[in-house]
């Protein structure tokens, strides 16, 4: 994660692999699927560990969900697809991503 982007912003893994989203640069973001943009069987993943998109948003409003400075969101990709993602306060600036899992 840099200032207002991610970095690359497009992966592709393989199923079963762990993605490590470490902040370099900036204010402190976070990572958040789109609802409807990851794959039907996928579970919604987030930053704190909310479990919606909107519950994510609002986190962000309340504190929660951060990745501050020199720290990392790790998550583990079992559903394949494309699953796109964003950080909610930067997302106006274009800072978003998406990880395609084959």
């Amino acid at each position: 994660m840099q200032a207002v982007a991610f970095e690359p912003e497009e992966l592709t893994i393989q199923q079963g692999d762990t993605v490590a989203w470490k902040h370099a640069a900036g204010e402190p973001h976070n990572v958040v699927a789109y609802e409807g943009e990851i794959p039907e069987d996928a579970e919604h993943w987030a930053s704190g560990g909310f479990e919606s998109e909107e519950a994510a948003r609002e986190g962000w409003e309340d504190g929660e969900g951060a990745v501050q400075s020199g720290k990392s969101y790790v998550h583990t990709f079992e559903a394949t697809g494309t699953h796109e993602y964003f950080c909610v306060p930067h997302e106006a600036a274009g800072m978003v991503g998406s990880v395609i899992v084959e």
